[in-house]
């Protein structure tokens, strides 16, 4: 189980483009952030396996 202690939470990164791309199958990363200094969804840049590239990836709920 996750540690519910303090302001750092598990969240999960899913790319945008390959949604759009209509290919099946997902690229999902999982990473903590600090509530209390990030509380914005974050965005960062990852690599997606299935489409070859480095992509934008958006924390989802």
């Amino acid at each position: 189980m996750a540690k519910k202690k303090g302001n750092r939470i598990q969240v999960i990164l899913e790319c945008t483009e390959h949604k759009e791309s209509g290919q099946p199958g997902t690229s999902r990363y999982i990473t903590t952030k600090n509530r209390k200094n990030t509380p914005a969804r974050m965005e960062l840049k990852k690599f997606n396996p299935i489409l070859r590239k480095v992509t934008l990836h958006r924390e989802i709920k």
